[in-house]
């Protein structure tokens, strides 16, 4: 199971980035190119799972600080 590192803000930015694509997608009929709207599936994907591989490859985290 992938690590959680996807924090708070980030992880709202992600899923509202995603959807807002994905509209596009469907609002966008006629466009040319408008499959590209489908990359806000990753995004969507990364936000709800809390977890970026790419966030995991670069060591990137932005999850809040556990308190002990």
């Amino acid at each position: 199971m992938l690590k959680k590192n996807v924090g708070g803000i980030d992880r709202i930015l992600r899923i509202v980035v995603g959807l807002a694509l994905l509209v596009g997608f469907f609002l966008n009929a006629d466009a040319g190119m408008r499959w590209l709207y489908l990359i806000g599936i990753v995004p969507l994907a990364t936000g709800l799972m809390s977890s970026c591989p790419v966030y995991s490859i670069l060591g990137l985290n932005s999850c809040p600080m556990k308190k002990n």
